[in-house]
């Protein structure tokens, strides 16, 4: 039986301006570049640089046509920005818009593709094997699936010997290594293709014959299966150890610039930190002089039609978007701003010495009540917002950790524990490296109480392998 009541409830809701704000606190000053560049380019009510001077305007003014026809200004402006005409004016150069020009990886591979010698029915096969190969060099797919998708995508049937017999030619491009199905045909591909020596020949039987041993670093029984010497077997495994076993990312970050743009500068002048936020984080802008104009000049007119009234609200609907968006990136910068100088009061001992001991425990918290802010939005700027400072370029987010007491009562920083964990395991006999437990008890040593399980915790987060696989010959 369906029931009518009333019902009271209280419920908060972020407005759509709210909600585009927060995606532009969590953008990068790069990505902020191109918001703005999208922006002006969708929006023509939207220009950048400073606001016209009233005389300025005034001149604008006296030379507007008054018999300018709407209709053909907005469709000559559509084409205009169809063609992305540029509204930055001379005196905004610093502020143009630059693209940087890269060179992918599987460009660089098509390119050497061209010279493979095959015959014309192989050619699309190849194209979708290179097409196929991710970014770190390997094709991870299946032949059967690759199989199934040139029958359904390119309409060519094919075989198993025949894709294998093309991902041969493609095996011997450039990286070496590229095309490889695991990491250990990856390894050997490169191996096959250095001169051959007795180093070399071994590595191979190492990695043919057991490579499971050799991953795990069962070095002992390496020795005895292979029948090869201690000696021999670390000659061997320094061969494999200079190979590279993602060739892919080579190419990468050969061709691609992946250079971080801080968005904040921290310098420090007679003991004072001083703080700047990247100018390209807040760039001027203005709204389109002309559009106001005109949109006063039919808001005037005692005898508008249904027509200009419709073109009314479209100008005013642009210019409040306009407008709108000029306030947010302001707000923006005033978030950010607010945000980072928190933190860097907070972390005061520690920018004007640069010691990671100095380190306070801060969690989001802590920020978020210093400024009045929401945790969320602080996690926003930190986890995306870089900081150059006197001791290289940081993310903010490194700054955050949190806190346990050690063996005197003083509140010291996750950050530190696991910088003396790193220095421990640095100085370690890598013949016999410690394990977790033996960790801990070093840890203790040092006046830190941790927890078997909170070191190896630790060592995961600092991306070092257990004791097993950090031993050496």
């Amino acid at each position: 039986m369906l029931n009518q009541k009333l019902q009271l409830k209280l419920s908060q809701k972020l407005s759509p301006q709210q909600i585009q704000l927060m995606k532009l606190i969590q953008l990068t000053t790069a990505e902020l570049e191109q918001k703005i560049k999208n922006e002006i380019e969708e929006n023509p009510a939207l220009e950048m640089g400073k606001e016209k001077t009233e005389v300025e305007n005034d001149d604008f003014e006296n030379d507007t046509n008054d018999d300018i026809d709407i209709d053909d200004y907005l469709t000559d402006m559509t084409e205009d920005y169809d063609k992305s005409q540029n509204y930055h004016s001379n005196d905004e150069a610093n502020l143009n818009f630059q693209t940087k020009a890269s060179y992918s990886f599987h460009q660089y591979l098509d390119n050497q593709s061209k010279n493979i010698i095959i015959i014309d029915r192989h050619k699309p096969i190849c194209d979708f094997l290179i097409g196929s190969i991710d970014e770190s060099g390997y094709l991870r797919r299946d032949v059967e699936d690759i199989i199934d998708d040139l029958a359904f995508t390119q309409n060519i049937a094919t075989t198993k010997d025949e894709i294998l017999s093309v991902l041969e030619k493609i095996q011997e491009l450039d990286p070496p290594g590229v095309g490889a199905r695991s990491l250990k045909e990856c390894l050997l591909i490169q191996l096959k293709r250095k001169n051959s020596k007795e180093s070399i020949e071994n590595s191979i039987r190492i990695l043919e014959n057991d490579f499971d041993s050799f991953s795990k670093k069962k070095f002992s029984k390496l020795t005895e299966k292979l029948n090869l010497s201690e000696e021999k077997l670390k000659e061997a495994i320094e061969e494999i150890s200079k190979l590279n076993p993602k060739p892919g990312g080579s190419i990468t970050s050969d061709y691609t610039n992946n250079a971080i743009t801080p968005d904040f500068i921290l310098t420090i002048e007679e003991g004072n930190l001083i703080v700047d936020l990247n100018r390209r984080n807040s760039p001027e802008l203005r709204l389109s002089n002309s559009y106001k104009n005109i949109l006063e000049g039919y808001k005037n007119d005692p005898n508008k039609t249904k027509s200009q009234n419709q073109t009314i609200q479209f100008l005013k609907q642009k210019l409040d978007s306009a407008k709108w968006f000029i306030e947010a990136i302001e707000q923006r910068y005033q978030t950010l701003f607010q945000t980072v100088n928190a933190i860097v009061n907070f972390q005061k001992s520690y920018f004007l010495s640069g010691e990671e001991s100095n380190l306070k425990p801060m969690i989001l918290k802590d920020i978020a009540e210093m400024i009045d802010m929401d945790i969320s939005t602080i996690s926003r700027v930190a986890n995306s917002k870089y900081i150059d400072t006197p001791y290289g370029i940081k993310l903010l987010k490194s700054y955050f950790s949190e806190g346990m007491k050690n063996n005197e009562g003083d509140d010291i920083s996750t950050i530190e524990i696991k910088r003396v964990l790193r220095e421990i395991i640095e100085s370690e006999d890598k013949v016999k490296p410690l394990s977790d437990i033996e960790l801990s008890n070093r840890l203790s040593k040092k006046g830190y109480k941790v927890a078997r399980r909170t070191v190896s915790k630790y060592r995961e987060q600092l991306d070092i392998p257990v004791a097993r696989l950090r031993k050496e010959l």
